[in-house]
């Protein structure tokens, strides 16, 4: 009896922890469209909901605000749930979409369609960069990403699919696509080169209402598969043998899960760019409060992802506004310490 009430005590811990994240998450979307250098707040917001807002406002919260604070929360659930599936497929902590190779592929796709297929351009009158064509740089970005996928599973299937060689295919894949762009921008005009760089710094304002739609079902799809699958991911927790001793096909779960965490990551890359540490940072967060049973670690980390996103682009806004940092910038500096921090005291504890 005693067990049985511990074990309960145990589980409402976990979803109390998750309810919290989904009310900070929450707190943190509505923080983020009040927050800006337009001087609208929380009564603005409640004016526009109920129709009654003036049109520059409802433009700002509706156009501008609400599309950025919708891609922050699907962005960063898609990349810190495919970072975990990956961690846990692979049994590599540091795996992630940045560590495969899929987020350099991407980049090297995007440099390849604004240097080789002309879709980017400087804007002098606005003293800045856009991109003339972002349909095919997303385009692009999302084909390489996934050929690198296709790489690491070629590779690693002529090896039986072991974690060790995806994550050293992954590593050399990076090298490759890394220097692959290195070569596109060296022979680049500036102006491309510029741009090149501009969609590297990773933008969460750059996305419409129909790619927010096709980002968030595929982050959705890709959420409910490694829910669906969650007791092969626990039984792979224990080694493969005991997972084959369960009844899971290690081979095929380690391929399909690595082949639907990869689309969901390419997919965000393809049209947010690169935002580094979300994935990796965000299921190590999750983990140190709801364990490793991925019946609550799955949401907790997808979470833990929006609200870590959220807060990093409301930074990024805010720190030196009306100018809104690069938040691949933004992720790495706050990322990069934390994961840090995470490791040491998990060796300190261990």
């Amino acid at each position: 009896m005693d067990t049985r009430l511990a074990y309960e005590g145990h589980v409402r811990r976990k979803r109390l922890f998750a309810a919290a994240l989904a009310a900070l998450t929450v707190a943190a979307a509505v923080a983020a469209l009040c927050a800006g250098s337009s001087g609208l707040g929380l009564g603005d917001l409640v004016a526009a909901l109920a129709g009654r807002a003036s049109r520059r406002a409802s433009v700002v919260l509706f156009n501008i605000r609400l599309p950025r604070v919708v891609t922050a929360v699907v962005a960063g659930a898609g990349l810190a749930s495919a970072g975990l599936a990956m961690q846990g497929i692979l049994k590599n902590p540091l795996a992630s979409a940045s560590t495969l190779g899929i987020s350099q592929g991407a980049a090297f796709g995007a440099s390849f369609a604004i240097v080789a297929l002309g879709a980017g351009l400087q804007n002098q009158s606005l003293d800045g960069v856009t991109i003339l064509n972002p349909y095919l740089v997303s385009a692009c970005a999302f084909a390489c990403s996934m050929l690198s996928t296709g790489i690491v599973l070629g590779l690693s299937r002529l090896r039986s699919a072991t974690p060790e060689s995806m994550v050293l295919s992954g590593v050399a894949l990076s090298t490759l696509f890394a220097g692959g762009t290195t070569l596109l921008q060296y022979f680049a005009a500036d102006v491309k080169v510029a741009a090149v760089v501009f969609w590297s710094f990773g933008d969460l304002g750059r996305t419409s209402w129909r790619e927010i739609a096709v980002m968030s079902a595929v982050v959705a799809l890709s959420l409910a598969y490694h829910l669906a699958n969650r007791w092969s991911y626990n039984a792979l927790q224990s080694g493969e043998d005991q997972a084959k001793g369960l009844g899971v096909n290690v081979e095929r779960s380690r391929l399909v899960g690595m082949l639907v965490s990869s689309l969901a990551a390419a997919v965000v890359v393809s049209y947010v760019g690169i935002i580094n540490f979300i994935g990796l940072v965000a299921p190590h967060i999750a983990r140190r409060f709801v364990g490793g049973d991925y019946r609550y670690l799955l949401p907790a980390s997808a979470l833990t992802g929006a609200l870590l996103l959220l807060l990093a682009d409301t930074a990024a806004r805010l720190v030196v506004a009306p100018v809104i940092l690069p938040i691949g910038a933004i992720t790495s500096f706050l990322g990069a310490p934390l994961f840090l921090y995470l490791l040491f005291r998990r060796k300190g504890t261990s």
